[in-house]
């Protein structure tokens, strides 16, 4: 059995080794290689592969360490999304439970240095509550996934509902105790003019005239019959106004239901807005097919600075490859070094960030004081739809 067989205790030595965390001084996360001592990794920074691998980070290092951290930053949020999603746990513990496997990506290279640093991050952002202890650091996941927010929806929705319902069963018991009053006062005056009947005047009376003639009239009979006409109106002006109350009553509940119902609708079409705005709003914007202005002072000297060129491809989000209108030469510029183009008004353009990312629209006004432009939406599931003060940022013009 040779010295380095599969077999031999070096080997079972090393793989036992190879198993458990090392020091992460002697760490590359460029070729995710983990050396056993400084020698080790002395040779490994020698190596051609690393030394390649160092070339393309000095192209771009800033973009390569923003990933890391997205990449870190990700895996740390779905460890406490999986385990502990709805517990208050020292920030140590979970760090650790990320350490756990051996191809993490590292902190040492990404944007923070320390944990604290990240857990303060975490904060500021509203991804996490986070509290300082006596005993450390300590976070709570804040559950921000479409499924929690859709149930948080439907649930405001019933809570709504609910309190339309109530305040519809508090209108009618309103009415009905009002009926009752009424009735009451009805009745009592009924009950005064029995305990209080009119004096009956005697049946006749005499007038005595120039000439001597006397002449007769009989008013018992004919107050009664009065007295009777005048209870049938009297029912009669009840009744007329009692049917005029109440349809007072029924349309005034018609224009509160319609207007807590309005309003009601106003709210949640709101939240719909704002959760399509949060979910869509990205720190990337670029898109194919648009026409954009180049504004980087390095590329001056060629004669690119404030060309106008058309987006041809996107690549990692974040870098163009244009074509220049005037020179048809393509260049590779970061979107930092971009920006949109206002065609004139009636022009067709492309909603790149925001709630309706990615739609076509048409330009109808532009607010030159306020930066902002008026565009409708064509084609699509938002068709005909005006979205007013759009920032110059979120539109470029269609190539």
């Amino acid at each position: 059995m040779g010295k380095n067989d599969f077999l031999t205790p070096k080997a079972i030595a090393n793989r036992i080794k190879a198993k458990g965390l090392q020091k992460l001084r002697w760490y590359c996360q460029m070729c995710q290689k983990q050396c056993r001592d400084e020698n080790g990794f002395k040779c490994h920074c020698m190596s051609e592969s690393h030394q390649r691998q160092m070339q393309i980070f000095g192209q771009n290092p800033h973009r390569i360490v923003e990933g890391y951290s997205e990449e870190f930053e990700t895996g740390f949020l779905d460890l406490m999304r999986r385990s502990h999603r709805f517990s208050r746990v020292a920030a140590t513990v979970i760090y650790n439970e990320y350490i756990h496997d051996r191809h993490h990506v590292h902190m040492n290279s990404t944007e923070w240095a320390t944990l604290t640093e990240f857990i303060k991050y975490l904060g500021r952002t509203g991804k996490c509550k986070v509290e300082e202890t006596p005993k450390g650091w300590f976070i709570t996941y804040i559950d921000r996934d479409s499924e929690t927010l859709f149930k948080e929806k439907l649930k405001s929705k019933r809570i709504r509902a609910d309190l339309v319902e109530e305040e519809k069963q508090e209108r009618e018991i309103q009415k009905q105790i009002e009926k009752a009053e009424q009735l009451k006062t009805m009745l009592g005056n009924d009950d005064t003019e029995k305990e209080n009947p009119e004096i009956v005047e005697p049946a006749a009376k005499e007038l005595k005239l120039d000439a001597g003639v006397k002449i007769g009239f009989a008013l018992g009979s004919k107050s009664n019959a009065g007295k009777e006409k005048g209870e049938s109106s009297s029912k009669l002006i009840f009744e007329e106004v009692e049917e005029k109350e109440k349809k007072n009553m029924k349309n005034k509940e018609k224009d509160s239901v319609g207007k807590i119902g309005k309003s009601a609708l106003e709210e949640l079409m709101k939240e719909e807005e704002k959760a399509k705005e949060r979910s869509n709003r990205k720190d990337y914007w670029l898109c194919e097919g648009i026409i954009v202005k180049v504004m980087s002072k390095a590329l001056a000297e060629k004669g690119y600075y404030k060309q106008k060129g058309v987006v041809r491809k996107v690549i990692d989000k974040y870098v163009g490859e244009i074509e220049m209108l005037e020179s048809k030469h393509l260049l590779r510029v970061d979107q930092e070094e971009l920006e949109t183009v206002i065609p004139q008004i009636g022009g067709l353009v492309r909603i790149v960030n925001g709630a309706y990312r990615g739609s076509n629209a048409r330009l109808l006004d532009v607010n030159t004081e306020k930066f902002c432009a008026h565009v409708r939406i064509e084609k699509g599931l938002y068709d005909g739809k005006v979205l007013k003060a759009v920032e110059y940022e979120d539109i470029s013009k269609l190539s």
